[in-house]
């Protein structure tokens, strides 16, 4: 049996803040506040009014907001020119637009090791 690939895409919006633990097979947005861990099989965007307080483990992650903790991919990360990061950095593959701003360290071209959420069998 193949693994299924969810299209699901999930919205934190601006305004909204989550305290928590979040796990998902789909893409998500953050453009409101989450403090706690985010896992996700999927790709994972940091709006421009996005706060993230906490561990990032996804396939892919574009910042244009703000993230403190660790950020784990097994793809590519952005960092946009608006974004404002405060994180260890494990990734394939790194991209930083002029203005964004890091602090912390990097580890790059290793893929994750992190364990991702499981899959549905369908």
């Amino acid at each position: 049996m193949a693994l299924m690939e969810s299209s699901v895409r999930n919205l934190l919006g601006n305004g909204t803040t989550i305290k928590g633990d979040i796990e998902s097979n789909g893409d998500i947005r953050i453009d409101g506040h989450l403090i706690g861990s985010l896992k996700s099989n999927g790709k994972v965007v940091i709006g421009q009014t996005g706060v993230m307080e906490g561990d990032l483990t996804c396939k892919q992650a574009e910042v244009s907001g703000v993230v403190k903790g660790n950020i784990t991919t097994e793809e590519l990360t952005a960092l946009k020119s608006t974004s404002k990061v405060e994180v260890d950095l494990t990734t394939k593959q790194l991209l930083i637009e002029v203005g964004a701003q890091f602090t912390g360290k990097c580890v790059m071209g290793q893929q994750s090791t992190v364990a991702m959420p499981k899959q549905k069998i369908g």
